[in-house]
């Protein structure tokens, strides 16, 4: 009788997920700016849709352009399309369960990687801390070897905890997603739970971001933004990153798959100081560190919070609209984004299948432009 149910207001749900949701007090000629450049975007195969989310001091500007997918059947994009996240996972799910265990005292951010991981050690590797894998200063090379082949979470975390440093603890930032893979793995033998029950528990479920999840139910590909192909075979609904796939779907720096509704819960949860109505996620002391620049030391011009990115060269998402050092974000391949501006109660989703049904080219200009639109639309 569920099953009944679900597909009869399915395209009621569909048909309302489709309307345009505004009431920004923005010039609608503002609002058409961004209109244009994202189905020109379109137009021009960029990208084949997406789905943007503008809010300030809870007013909004939701809506949906372009395709959900172009292959094997055209299919309109929707305002509740569920996306690969990419690494929208790191500061979704990983950053906030390695603060929520910090919270419960269980460990703490300068802890060194061993304390937790044993078969971590051996030279400087002695060295790194928790704080420098978020900060993706540990040193680490950016991903795990693909040859020999591979397969299995377990098989993951014994290469990332092998690897060996190819630049001193502390030195310099290197985008890492083996940092944010032994990060996931902390918190499962930190809390026994693996990480997507732990992020589910925590934080997804108390936001009520019901469509926020690893490894989506089977039921749900009606809804969910097809990426690329492999061979013949289109990847839909399973994780697009080769080694998050490889892990079985669930890893600490991609897997999760969420729609703009649910990103936006998370995002008032950020600019409300770690709580949304009486629910609170993270300690307002929490919240405030992760959004600081923790990078201060570096020689490089690289500003990175706990998770976090400031300013460095995959800080596209801010443009020129969002105020430097008082703003912060994050970007996932697949081709979402987000960009959060505490002060205002303000903040920018972006969310794309941009690699489908092949990989593109950057969007880091449209994701640029959007961010520069986005800062005269709600008068940062």
């Amino acid at each position: 009788m569920e099953r009944l149910i679900h597909l009869l207001i399915f395209p009621l749900v569909i048909a309302a997920a489709n309307a345009v949701e505004i009431n920004l007090p923005a010039s609608t000629e503002m609002l058409q700016s961004i209109d244009s450049v994202l189905n020109e975007a379109v137009n021009k195969s960029k990208i084949p849709g997406g789905v943007i989310w503008l809010e300030k001091e809870g007013n909004k500007y939701h809506k949906a352009y372009g395709n959900q997918s172009l292959f094997p059947v055209k299919k309109k994009m929707t305002k509740t399309s569920i996306f690969d996240a990419a690494s929208l996972t790191k500061v979704m799910a990983t950053a906030p369960s390695i603060m929520i265990l910090i919270e419960q005292g269980r460990i703490a951010l300068d802890d060194p990687v061993r304390k937790h991981l044993p078969e971590f050690n051996g030279g400087n590797k002695n060295k790194v801390t928790i704080k420098q894998l978020l900060t993706h200063t540990s040193g680490l090379r950016p991903i795990l070897p693909k040859k020999p082949a591979w397969k299995g979470y377990d098989k993951a975390i014994k290469l990332g905890i092998s690897q060996k440093l190819v630049e001193l603890p502390g030195k310099k930032f290197r985008y890492s997603d083996i940092n944010f893979i032994l990060l996931g793995e902390i918190v499962r033998r930190v809390s026994g739970k693996r990480l997507d029950r732990f992020s589910k528990e925590k934080i997804f479920q108390p936001l009520k971001m019901v469509d926020t999840n690893f490894k989506p139910s089977r039921d749900l590909l009606p809804r969910i933004a097809p990426t690329t192909r492999k061979g013949n075979v289109l990847i839909h609904g399973v994780v697009h990153d080769p080694a998050a796939r490889a892990m079985g779907g669930v890893a600490g720096h991609a897997g999760l798959f969420t729609t703009a509704p649910d990103v936006a819960l998370f995002c008032r949860m950020i600019i409300s100081e770690g709580k949304l109505g009486n629910v609170r996620i993270l300690k307002k002391e929490s919240v405030a560190l992760m959004s600081r620049n923790q990078t201060t030391k570096l020689s490089q011009k690289v500003k990175r919070g706990i998770g976090w990115d400031i300013d460095s060269i995959y800080s596209s998402p801010r443009g020129e609209g969002f105020p430097m050092g008082e703003s912060f974000g994050h970007t996932g391949w697949t081709g979402g984004s987000v960009w959060i501006h505490p002060k205002s109660k303000s903040f920018l989703i972006f969310l794309s299948n941009r690699n489908h049904p092949y990989e593109r080219r950057s969007i880091k200009p449209l994701r640029r432009e959007l961010g520069t639109l986005t800062g005269k639309v709600l008068g940062l």
